[in-house]
């Protein structure tokens, strides 16, 4: 998904749980920040201290370079969880491991990922750590049918949306992917394989897409983004409300019918290509009184003046360097920034080292 759902979207599910302003707002930031988030090693301060913070996204992606981007510590986690083909811990999907690891829409890992999560709501990261499971819960259904490793199993052909060839698209797989593309019969060759919903760039992301492709194993795939964003809503509204009441096993109703109406109507109807267009559609909208809550400005900077790094580090630079020095202020051990960077951590290691090895799956 993109920063119109993982931020906007969620935002908005948020008050519908019951959560006020500042901690919606906080919830949402933390989801779309994994996306942004993507630098890591050691910040240095100029009196000495030191704190190390972590990566939850890769830069502009470069799918030719699938080496580097294999990475089970940013994938995994938090872009396609594992589903074990919907099976829950003890059982095994049909198939190999890799059947294990494809990430399913609302699994039984997610859903113990949501209960470790609710379990540890008290702590000071417990809101942000909350943000980071939205965003990995949401992927789950936008990334269905995917694996966060380089295999074939992410190998597609005859991508297509409502049912028209794109006669852009042979062209665009063909100068991202170079050699591993045949652009004779749309499908991906070679030892080399995309990463992830690589060779579905965009289309598992965009909100109002309804599309078709032929999996790996030439199985054709129907997928309706606005009726899975749709789902993924309302699910998640009743994740944030079970964390409100500290009971992973509450049966919560989730978003009444008329905020579901308002958010479905404005998955299928905003269309604009780009997701930061979209993103300021919702925020118009928060702003103007359209959903049942109180109007609010609602803003997202993740990097630069006002941002949570630059309220943490003093720093408004995109990019970091080894050499670089932060000034240090007692109150960077209470900000949202780093906050956000120990609950990347708690999160991570809840899913690699605690939770998927309930289901067999050795992932690092």
């Amino acid at each position: 998904m993109q920063i119109d759902f993982h931020h906007g979207t969620v935002y908005v599910i948020a008050r519908y749980a019951g959560f006020g302003h500042r901690e919606a707002a906080v919830v949402a930031y933390c989801s779309q920040y994994v996306d942004d988030a993507t630098n890591s090693g050691i910040i240095h301060f100029t009196n000495g201290a030191m704190y190390q913070r972590t990566s939850s996204a890769h830069k502009t992606l470069d799918y030719r370079n699938f080496r580097k981007l294999a990475n089970c510590y940013v994938w995994i986690p938090f872009h396609f969880l594992p589903g074990n083909g919907g099976k829950r811990a003890g059982e095994n999907p049909d198939g190999t491991f890799i059947d294990k690891i494809i990430c399913r829409p609302d699994s039984p890992v997610a859903h113990d990922m949501l209960s470790e999560c609710i379990r540890q709501r008290d702590n000071l990261q417990g809101l942000h750590r909350l943000g980071i499971a939205m965003h990995v819960y949401a992927d789950t259904w936008s990334h269905q049918g995917f694996a966060g490793v380089s295999h074939q199993v992410n190998n597609i052909a005859a991508l297509d949306r409502q049912g028209k060839p794109d006669p852009e698209l042979k062209g665009r797989l063909k100068r991202l992917f170079g050699n591993i593309f045949n652009d004779a019969t749309s499908s991906f060759v070679g030892g080399t394989l995309p990463l992830g919903h690589g060779a579905a760039l965009s289309h598992p992301d965009r909100p109002y897409f309804k599309w078709s492709y032929r999996d790996h194993q030439d199985q054709l795939v129907k997928r309706d983004n606005p009726a899975q964003f749709s789902a993924a809503a309302h699910a998640m509204c009743k994740a944030m409300q079970r964390f409100r009441i500290g009971d992973a096993d509450a049966r919560p109703p989730g978003l009444p019918n008329e905020a579901r109406d308002k958010i479905n109507h404005l998955l299928q109807t905003l269309t604009d290509p780009a997701g930061d267009s979209r993103h300021q559609q919702w925020l118009a909208r928060i702003k103007d009184g359209y959903f049942d809550f109180p109007p609010v400005t609602l803003d997202y900077r993740p990097k630069g003046v006002k941002s949570w790094k630059d309220e943490a580090l003093q720093t408004r630079k995109a990019k970091d360097r080894q050499k670089d020095r932060f000034p240090y202020h007692p109150s960077f051990l209470g900000s949202d920034w780093k906050h956000f960077h120990d609950a990347l951590l708690a999160h991570r290691y809840s899913v690699i080292r605690k939770i998927l090895p309930r289901y067999d799956i050795c992932a690092a």
